[in-house]
């Protein structure tokens, strides 16, 4: 499935326009990751992608169709949404919790089926979250309940994720995990990523293809080497920084990604 943007744009009703002329476009097997300061507009771009929002100005394109508002439920059985894992207070097992995510495949006051629980049970065993699965959602840790919600979302058997933030408020050996599990969907599976990220550092280990949001409006797309560098992340944050390769041979892709405080403008 190719995934394209052309001339996006998205202004509020209160006439704050947050995303101008935006051009990209991806394979949904690509794992693309999205960059820029709080306020840029990445969540906002997560959810025009969706259509859960509608671009002000510009189109969507699926393999090379322009997307209409009708067209969001189809839509929806192909590309799955991943939220932040910010509670866990259902008082549902995490293998119910995962089967709802066949819901846009039912009809109304529909209940999971056979097929929905054989696809929520292989959801389950992709991710690994088999030694948990009959747990309440209340009873499990934040990163436990992160990958309960990515199995929730390849429940309904997508073919591209769309994640915002997936690996923040999570400790490194759950940030880890999750960067582990999406580099494998993508390689084994073909099932990519979107992925809304503070992190630089993860974009450049796990992406293929990247997004920087620049604070004047303008934006750098491309191979996430070529878009995730030094002078696109100073002119998206506004102080300089610093990439070192680390060449660690368990995190071949990994560099660390330095904010050097900011710029001293007498010089």
């Amino acid at each position: 499935m190719q995934i394209e943007v052309r001339n996006g744009s998205f202004t509020y009703p209160h006439g704050k326009e947050v995303l101008h002329n935006l051009n990209f476009s991806f394979n949904s097997s690509d794992i693309v990751a999205i960059l820029g300061r709080n306020g840029a507009g990445k969540t906002t771009l997560l959810k025009c992608l969706l259509g859960l929002q509608h671009w002000s100005d510009g189109e969507e394109l699926i393999d090379g169709k322009a997307l209409k508002p009708n067209d969001c439920k189809s839509l929806w059985k192909n590309i799955a949404y991943v939220p932040q894992a910010k509670s866990n207070v259902l008082a549902l097992t995490v293998r119910e919790m995962v089967v709802l995510g066949r819901t846009s495949r039912w009809g109304s006051f529909q209940s999971p089926s056979k097929k929905d629980w054989i696809a929520a049970d292989k959801a389950i065993e992709i991710t690994g979250i088999e030694p948990f699965a009959n747990y309440l959602c209340n009873e499990i840790s934040g990163g436990q309940y992160q990958v309960a919600l990515l199995a929730r979302a390849l429940c309904c058997e997508p073919k591209l994720l769309v994640l915002d933030e997936p690996e923040s408020n999570l400790d490194f050996k759950n940030q880890l995990m999750i960067l582990q599990l999406l580099s494998r969907l993508s390689q084994e599976l073909k099932i990519g990523s979107v992925i809304n990220t503070h992190y630089p550092a993860h974009a450049l280990e796990i992406a293929n293809k990247a997004l920087v949001l620049m604070r004047d409006g303008s934006t750098a797309f491309g191979a996430v080497k070529e878009v995730v560098t030094a002078q696109n992340l100073e002119k998206s944050f506004g102080l300089p920084v610093r990439i070192e390769p680390l060449n660690i041979p368990e995190r071949p892709g990994y560099a660390a990604v330095v904010a050097l405080g900011a710029q001293d403008k007498t010089k």
